[in-house]
């Protein structure tokens, strides 16, 4: 760092100074120091460096303020000299180890299209798999810095691929299932129009009667999708409305009932249990719920509904089946969309494979908590815990 240029006038202005001093009649000796400590000020002011140092001039400087700017950043960033990696943040330390300090960048990442990108000495991006684990996505980016250091950027692209793969899936499923009562539709008609005169009465009604199962089949896995599709969008939005559910419940579970099934319903509520909720969904939580008991317990055997207090800020509700129960391996899987234990069994009963899809989503909503619990030849227990609404006005 080169020393500033001395003041001259600053000096001009000490010697005028000194002789108005003098010309007062002031002891020489005094204006003599007066003058001596002026100047020696002048030079200090002028030997002293720039509070503010360049980039360029300096890499230490460089090097400890690029530390700190990236040290507490989610994503993580790595920076080479000479492809020797000199900084790396917290984050780079928890993806690729803190060992990587010191390293050449190469053998820390041993990934290579990232080699090849760092071979180049340029700047660019490469995608990479099983950077940390086997089925991560990281897209590094490369940026070059004067002084032959070089900034390295991780960027996470595995949630966004997994988005994009669920979405790929769903649309596929969704088109399956669309697809297979209307080719059932479409075959049906088709028979019935090829010898309409001649045709047995009883045939044809049976066959209407197979079309007609078929297009409620399609209505309600339409209406499941756009009910899952508009529950999705919300899903962030906290219920305004206040409501009673211990009633909404019971009317929601007889709904589903219906007809001959209602003196199956054994309902129960131990009170009155006041939340902040959405109508609409939580009645077709309640619904799809008790549809399920009914679809797989037991014929012959009661779908019994409890409503009770958990706690002081919560509720429990539990809709137990007495059916033939379902096997462990298949329970951390059935809030999936068209997941199915037995296809078969689920469209001949009529099933979407959405309904609990839909329960799933309507609690976290609703802030709240869903367990499912099942034993072979014993039956299932759906059990979901929502907030009062106590709880919800203290926080």
């Amino acid at each position: 760092m080169s020393k500033r240029s001395f003041p001259w006038s600053g000096f001009v202005l000490a010697v005028a100074a000194c002789t108005i001093l003098a010309t007062l009649e002031i002891d020489l000796v005094y204006v003599g120091l007066v003058l001596i400590v002026w100047i020696g000020s002048l030079y200090l002011v002028a030997a002293r460096p720039p509070e503010v140092k360049e980039v360029s001039s300096g890499r230490a400087f460089t090097r400890d303020n690029m530390a700190d700017l990236f040290e507490h950043s989610e994503t993580p960033v790595v920076i080479t000299e000479r492809d020797r990696v000199v900084i790396a943040n917290l984050s780079a330390r928890k993806l690729l180890g803190g060992h990587i300090v010191g390293q050449d960048v190469r053998m820390a990442l041993r990934q290579p299209e990232a080699i090849r990108l760092l071979e180049r000495n340029a700047e660019g991006g490469a995608v990479v798999r099983g950077l940390a684990r086997r089925t991560d996505i990281w897209r590094i980016n490369r940026k070059t810095l004067p002084g032959e250091l070089a900034v390295i950027e991780f960027v996470n692209k595995t949630a966004e691929a997994d988005i994009a793969r669920a979405h790929t899936d769903f649309v596929a499923n969704a088109s399956h299932e669309l697809r297979t009562p209307l080719a059932a539709i479409i075959g049906y008609v088709e028979t019935l129009r090829e010898d309409v005169e001649n045709l047995d009465p009883k045939m044809a009604d049976k066959f209407l009667g197979t079309i007609q199962r078929e297009a409620k089949r399609l209505q309600d896995l339409v209406s499941d999708l756009m009910s899952l599709s508009r529950i999705e969008a919300e899903k962030h939005d906290l219920p305004e409305h206040t409501l009673e559910f211990a009633k909404l419940a019971e009317r929601a579970a007889h709904d589903a009932a219906g007809g001959n099934r209602s003196k199956w319903l054994d309902f129960e509520a131990t009170g009155e249990f006041t939340i902040r909720g959405d109508q609409q969904q939580l009645e077709q939580l309640v619904r799809n719920l008790v549809d399920n008991g009914f679809k797989y317990g037991s014929p012959s055997q009661p779908v019994t509904v409890r409503l009770h207090p958990k706690g002081q800020n919560r509720l429990r509700m539990t809709v137990t089946d007495r059916g033939d129960g379902i096997a462990p391996e298949h329970i951390p899987h059935l809030t999936r969309r068209f997941y199915r234990t037995d296809p078969g069994r689920s469209r001949a009963s009529g099933g979407t494979g959405l309904g609990l899809a839909i329960v799933k989503h309507i609690v976290e909503r609703h802030r709240g908590r869903l367990d499912i619990d099942s034993t072979l030849g014993e039956g299932t227990r759906v059990t979901v815990t929502l907030p009062l609404e106590r709880e919800e006005a203290e926080t």
